[in-house]
């Protein structure tokens, strides 16, 4: 049998809730195991954001309203101050995590392993077990010591990756710029996803043969 090695997914207090639902949906699309981890300060963003009050004793149906639909396939939830969960250990087999969206705190917090909630631990944990570990800030602009957190990140092994949307895609909604980030980070996780059209240079071809370059 096939053991269980999920991807953790961590959700910071940072703006840009829409970005985490995303890659969550992707993920779950995909048939790929996740453990989530939302932070106290999350909780307050996701009312802010989209007027859902996440619940320990709940979450799967707060999750469901996050997604829009029921919650399909193996996810599993630890609260953010249960540091004796699984994903605290190295010895807790996952394929690494994704800090979507990250706030400036979180970004210190794991850039320093600070290890002050589970959240912090879990990516310090992917950290040290050199396993992949995104980090999707979402902030601008920013100052010195956030830069130099990420560079830390970056140095550590950390995959640094902020919440930037392409436009080349033709995008004619606010879900299909979210679904661009969330696409993105899919595919440093190599997951497979259909959430955005890709550069392929044709259509530019196309484009500049129509006026005549």
């Amino acid at each position: 049998m096939n053991e269980r090695k999920p991807w953790i997914v961590g959700i910071s207090g940072a703006s840009g809730i829409p970005y985490a639902v995303a890659v969550l949906r992707g993920l779950i699309d995909a048939g790929e195991p996740v453990d989530l981890i939302v932070s106290k300060a999350a909780r307050l963003v996701i009312l802010d954001e989209t007027g859902v009050r996440f619940r320990d004793a709940h979450w799967k149906d707060d999750l469901a309203q996050l997604l829009g639909s029921p919650v399909t396939g193996d996810v599993r939830y630890w609260p953010v101050g249960d540091m004796a969960a699984g994903p605290a250990s190295g010895s807790y087999r996952t394929r690494g995590m994704v800090v979507v969206p990250a706030s400036t705190a979180s970004v210190a917090g794991i850039a320093l392993g600070l290890s002050k909630d589970l959240l912090q631990r879990a990516a310090d944990v992917t950290l040290k077990e050199r396993r992949r570990l995104v980090v999707v800030p979402r902030e601008m602009p920013l100052g010195r010591s956030t830069l130099v957190h990420m560079v830390a990140l970056h140095d550590a092994g950390a995959i640094v990756a902020p919440a930037s949307p392409g436009f080349y895609g033709g995008a004619q909604t606010s879900r299909d710029l979210v679904d661009f980030v969330a696409g993105k980070v899919l595919d440093l996780l190599d997951v497979e996803h259909a959430l955005f059209r890709r550069w392929t240079g044709d259509l530019q071809a196309a484009r500049l043969e129509e006026l005549g370059e």
